[in-house]
């Protein structure tokens, strides 16, 4: 049981959009990630997702709309939705998933992370 300073865990990070483990409970990961520009659509088919922006602008599109997430918000993805997170400039995301999750959903690339890095 020891606490987490998230600025600290983002200063580590070096990579966008390489998820890092920070923390773990009931079958669920807590990760932060760097992010810039577009990421792959895609979905999940078994899993919701959980993005909190902790630094920047996360633009999240969807197939029929886009919602803009600024800093100290967060929106949940149902399973099965298509979607795309997005940063024009480099933005700071904490996200709340279950540990089975490919961060790249259906979708097999090279931006695909098999087994997160815990820091």
């Amino acid at each position: 049981m020891d606490k987490i300073n998230i600025k600290e865990k983002f200063d580590l990070i070096t990579e966008y959009w390489k998820p890092k483990i920070v923390g773990e409970l009931n079958n669920q990961q807590i990760r932060l990630v760097k992010i810039k520009g577009e990421f792959v659509f895609h979905k999940h088919d078994k899993e919701d997702e959980f993005f909190l922006v902790i630094k920047g602008l996360l633009r999240m599109e969807f197939e029929d709309k886009v919602e803009i997430l600024k800093e100290g918000e967060f929106i949940i993805i149902p399973k099965s939705v298509k979607h795309r997170p997005v940063a024009d400039q480099e933005a700071h995301l904490l996200l709340f998933e279950p540990d089975s999750i490919l961060n790249t959903g259906d979708i097999i690339n090279e931006l695909t992370v098999d087994s997160p890095e815990k820091i």
